[in-house]
């Protein structure tokens, strides 16, 4: 339980941030392969939705371009809900300010994964049933628990910055170079990163082993799948909450007041 608390609690370091981001990591490709079974498309992938937002003006293509609003737009706002919720506690002075997103994300998906199905038949404005939508605001909610944890370093929805990082690291630990002056003199390393390069290979492993996870369940399953990655997400975001929960003042008060109303 305490190894649990720490993963999302106020106080970091970088081993918790590394080891929450591997989770959060292996939760995101569940849900983005799953989600493309569903839905054929991968919506955590924003690069893919702002070019198809450009085609959609170019081309004259509306539902296309209402497609990439509607993603782009849900996912913005669930990274800037989750800046909310984390300020909010952090004014509170928290011990969960970080696991309040991940709480929401949680019991956003275990409804999500009972009765996600029906989401596919609910129209939306933007051409596109509301599990796009949903789907996006939680890949935005937690993309941004992991650049606030980690101050920016690690993200967990997407891998092109992972990828990047882990191949300039190679390339450094493959490249030697040579003194110039006077005689030649041994080749030496150019010096590289090792801790970066086992990061980077973390999430982009942890992201792959959820996406062939989310795959096959989203294949077997159905949307029932979810379920499992909603309890993980409870068991590391309750801990720390349950823990507020006995000894805030501020938070106790905070419901007490809404109690009231």
């Amino acid at each position: 339980m305490r190894r649990l608390r720490h993963l999302t609690n106020r106080h970091r370091a970088q081993s918790t941030n590394v080891a929450l981001g591997w989770v959060l990591a292996f939760n995101a490709g569940a849900v983005n392969a799953g989600g493309y079974l569903v839905l054929q498309m991968y919506t955590s992938h924003m690069t893919g939705f702002a070019s198809q937002l450009a085609d959609g003006l170019v081309l004259d293509n509306l539902k296309m371009l209402l497609n990439a609003l509607g993603a782009i737009l849900s996912f913005m706002v669930g990274a800037a809900v989750c800046a909310i919720l984390v300020n909010w506690g952090r004014e509170r002075r928290l011990y969960s300010v970080y696991a309040l997103p991940l709480m929401l994300e949680a019991l956003m998906l275990l409804p999500f994964g009972l009765m996600g199905a029906a989401t596919l038949s609910w129209q939306t404005p933007f051409a596109v049933p509301l599990t796009v939508l949903l789907l996006s605001f939680m890949m935005g909610l937690q993309n941004a628990v992991g650049s606030k944890t980690s101050g920016g370093s690690i993200r967990t929805t997407h891998m092109t910055g992972n990828i990047t990082d882990l191949g300039m690291e190679l390339g450094k630990l493959l490249w030697w170079q040579r003194r110039r002056r006077g005689t030649p003199a041994p080749l030496q390393p150019v010096p590289h990163h090792r801790g970066r390069m086992r990061i980077a290979a973390g999430l982009i492993g942890m992201f792959v082993l959820g996406s062939i996870a989310g795959a096959l369940g989203f294949k077997f399953i159905g949307f029932f799948c979810v379920v499992p990655l909603a309890a993980c997400l409870l068991a590391i975001s309750l801990p720390p909450f349950l823990r507020d929960a006995q000894h805030s003042e501020e938070l106790r008060g905070f419901f007490r007041k809404r109690g009231g109303r």
